[in-house]
């Protein structure tokens, strides 16, 4: 059973609310979240922009190949990232943008801080995105807050790791799954996230999959205006293992899908060693890694 958050409540540390996110962190690692700040309406805004570009023809597209970079901002083509190293390459398209500092900043040279790619068109997507970046980061906060609430934390414990934050918007387009499709072929096979909490809007169609703890796979959905969040291994590495990181999935269907999560992820010098512990852990060292395994073109 995967809890149903209702983020007002989260906010204002309702008992219940509270113990339904306890749930979804420390046991299941998934929940879904409505009443935030994000109205159907403007997901919907979101959406139809990334779709848009998905769209476009792939010449317009590969304008802003990041596999022309070397870094991950900007469109990837199909099969241009494996998570999972015994599956093929994923075989969706995405679309990614991050935080931009200012150049005379020391960690503007870092590839996790590398400059956005935008495309010409759709002529509105670099304004729609970048303001809807900023919206869903300060949703990701006030969840976060919750979260630590939740655990028994101070509500701003994570507050200070996110000042830079290496906070990676994607929107994701999963194709209806081709004919030539394989066992070991997915819209995206089975990972963990990499950083701290995901929130993931999708367009209503299904496709992912949660991983039950007793085997097996629970589909969930979520309609423009309510969220999918779920937690990633830097937050597990962070709580020493009692907020779970779990696995998941989109093998694909008869229909295409959009679906725009935010990878809420803190500052390049974090230190996310287990709360309490005498040990250091880089975010940006953990997480430069974890995309260096994942990108393909970052591989080589």
């Amino acid at each position: 059973m995967i809890p149903r958050l209702d983020a007002a409540k989260l906010a204002s540390e309702d008992p219940a609310t509270l113990a339904a996110m306890h749930e979804a962190a420390t046991k299941v690692g998934f929940a879904t979240v409505f009443n935030t700040a994000l109205t159907p309406a403007r997901m919907k805004k979101v959406i139809a922009t990334y779709r848009a570009f998905f769209h476009l023809p792939e010449a317009e597209k590969a304008r802003i190949d990041m596999a022309q970079t070397g870094s991950n901002r900007g469109w990837g083509r199909a099969g241009s990232e494996q998570v999972d190293p015994d599956a093929n390459p994923d075989y969706k398209q995405f679309f990614d943008s991050g935080f931009t500092l200012p150049p005379d900043d020391p960690r503007a040279d870092l590839p996790v801080y590398a400059p956005n790619q935008w495309p010409e068109v759709p002529e509105d997507f670099r304004k729609e995105i970048e303001t809807y970046y900023d919206e869903a980061r300060a949703v990701a906060l006030d969840i976060l807050r919750g979260v630590a609430r939740a655990i028994g934390a101070p509500v701003d414990y994570f507050d200070r790791a996110f000042d830079a934050p290496m906070a990676l918007l994607r929107g994701n387009f999963y194709p209806e799954r081709p004919a030539w499709a394989t066992d070991r072929d997915f819209g995206i096979a089975t990972h963990t996230d990499y950083g701290c909490l995901t929130l993931l809007a999708t367009d209503g169609t299904p496709g992912l999959e949660v991983r039950k703890r007793g085997g097996g796979w629970i589909p969930v959905t979520a309609q423009p205006g309510e969220f999918v969040i779920n937690f990633g291994e830097m937050m597990e590495i962070w709580t020493d293992g009692l907020v779970r990181a779990t696995p998941h999935r989109v093998i694909g269907g008869d229909a295409e899908r959009i679906s725009v999560p935010l990878f809420f992820n803190p500052s390049w010098e974090t230190n996310v060693a287990p709360m309490g512990s005498d040990r250091t852990i880089h975010a940006g060292e953990h997480l430069s890694r974890r995309f260096n395994e994942t990108y393909v073109h970052l591989k080589r």
